[in-house]
């Protein structure tokens, strides 16, 4: 049970005043599973704007009088952050907002710029100032720099494309207009649609976009730039198929909710493929198949109904452990909390369990465990994906091979630390088959779409002296 978890981004616009941070709201809810460590909304009252932000939950950060406090306003971005780079501190919470000669901006992004180092160094050494430590400053000062030199908001946004590297899907708010962007990779998604009444929503996932009531348009294309004003929607694709597409295959694994459609894949169906593929690679006699909530439960149905074998809810999470809860210093009693094994479904029974990753392993182990004083005869653990050979630098929080449990030992010796009597991971050939192609997957592969950044470490910018 990995624990990686993604930025969400969600925008509104509308041609009259809305309740926005409502919108705003209950959109980042449904993006909460995508960040977990702050969130903040922004809002255009007829060009100022209105702001609330800090670290937590969406339910601890946002009350309803909090939210009573914003004006009724045409237009609003927000954000849920789990920061790959930068410390979780109130200063990194998004979005970030911008006053600068040509007027206030307010830019919500998720993903990471493999040149962030290199473009941070030359703002500075330029004169630029960072009062934070994410990526989303560095490509807010970029655009800022461009729209000094450009007659629109958009065209500034697209000279900033031109510069930036890496994984970013934008949304971006001027005083008079909302602007989507994703990078020519489509590392991230980003979609759009539209309520019933009018009001044009843009978002990490299309889950958000139906929690508001609206009905999904489409996914932006790789490169795509997206313009929302009283003129109606502009597309701009002077970046598309400039780059090959490459979306980041976890998406499909893990970070997106099962009931979201990405570049028009469900990943329920691309979880349920990836739990066939393994019966059908790593099949095992076996009297039951759970899975790991939650993220595990699709592979483990769809490994159930390709080989037969019945499936159960064998685990149990608990859901009300929110960001505030205070874990215990021991590893093992936290995932004891957090799940508890469903003695009936696994006592004296030949076990498979699946999940969607293994990173140091110390967690399967717990579960393992869990399941082994629960009764179970055997363990079989499979995995939706392949194992974690290399550091990400789009967005996933892993930046170091030192801890990754695949580096340092063979399959059966990973199962033989982990306390399973078998260990099958997905092959990497299968991957383009959850997404349709045009994918990412460089932290199984190495073999990255972009030039590898030479500091890439999350806290890169808040190192201790002795530590540079």
């Amino acid at each position: 049970m990995a624990i990686y978890e993604e930025c969400g981004v969600f925008g509104v616009y509308a041609d009259a005043p809305t309740d926005a941070a409502h919108l705003c709201y209950y959109g980042l809810y449904a993006l909460q599973h995508r960040g977990q460590e702050s969130c903040g909304i922004v809002v255009n009252d007829d060009g100022v704007f209105v702001s609330h932000k800090d670290t937590g939950l969406v339910s601890e950060v946002f009350s309803e009088k909090t939210l009573h406090a914003f004006p009724r306003a045409s237009m609003a971005v927000a954000h849920t952050r789990y920061g790959t780079t930068g410390a979780g501190s109130r200063a990194n919470c998004q979005p970030i907002e911008v006053n600068h000669q040509k007027g206030r901006m307010a830019l919500a992004h998720n993903g990471n710029l493999a040149n962030a180092a290199s473009l941070r160094s030359e703002l500075e050494l330029s004169g630029a100032i960072f009062h934070t430590t994410s990526d989303t400053e560095t490509i807010a000062y970029i655009v800022t720099r461009e729209r000094l030199r450009t007659p629109s908001i958009e065209d500034a946004v697209s000279r900033a494309m031109d510069t930036l590297d890496g994984a970013y899907s934008l949304v971006l708010m001027s005083p008079q207009k909302l602007i989507c962007a994703r990078d020519p990779h489509g590392f991230r998604p980003l979609c759009f649609g539209r309520t019933p009444d009018g009001v044009y929503i843009a978002a990490s996932e299309s889950c958000a976009i139906r929690a508001v009531g609206g009905e999904v348009i489409r996914d932006l294309e790789p490169g795509e730039i997206l313009i929302f004003t009283k003129d109606g929607v502009v597309s701009r694709r002077e970046h598309c198929r400039t780059a090959e597409k490459k979306t980041c295959v976890f998406e499909y694994i893990y970070f997106a909710r099962p009931d979201s459609v990405i570049d028009g894949v469900c990943v329920h169906t691309s979880r349920i493929k990836a739990g066939e593929i393994l019966a059908q690679t790593y099949p095992v006699p076996a009297d039951v198949v759970i899975g790991v909530p939650d993220s595990g439960l699709d592979a483990a149905l769809g490994f159930s109904r390709a080989c037969g074998i019945p499936y159960e809810i064998g685990l149990v999470k608990n859901k009300y452990i929110g960001r505030t809860f205070i874990a215990p210093s021991d590893r093992a009693d936290q995932v004891r909390i957090k799940l508890s094994a469903v003695g009936s479904a696994v006592r004296g029974r030949r076990v498979v369990l699946v999940d969607d990753s293994i990173v140091r392993g110390t967690t399967s182990a717990r579960i393992v465990r869990l399941l082994r004083d629960a009764g179970a005869r055997e363990v079989h653990m499979r995995v939706s994906a392949p194992p974690f050979l290399h550091p990400c630098y789009y967005g996933t929080d892993i930046d170091s091979e030192a801890h990754l449990i695949a580096c340092r030992y063979t399959v059966p010796q990973i199962a033989a630390q982990i306390g399973a009597d078998s260990l099958g991971y997905l092959p990497v050939g299968a991957l383009p088959e959850l997404c349709g192609g045009g994918c990412c997957d460089a932290c199984f592969t190495g073999v990255y779409p972009t030039a590898v950044p030479t500091d890439g470490g999350k806290n890169r910018y808040e190192r201790r002296l002795s530590e540079i």
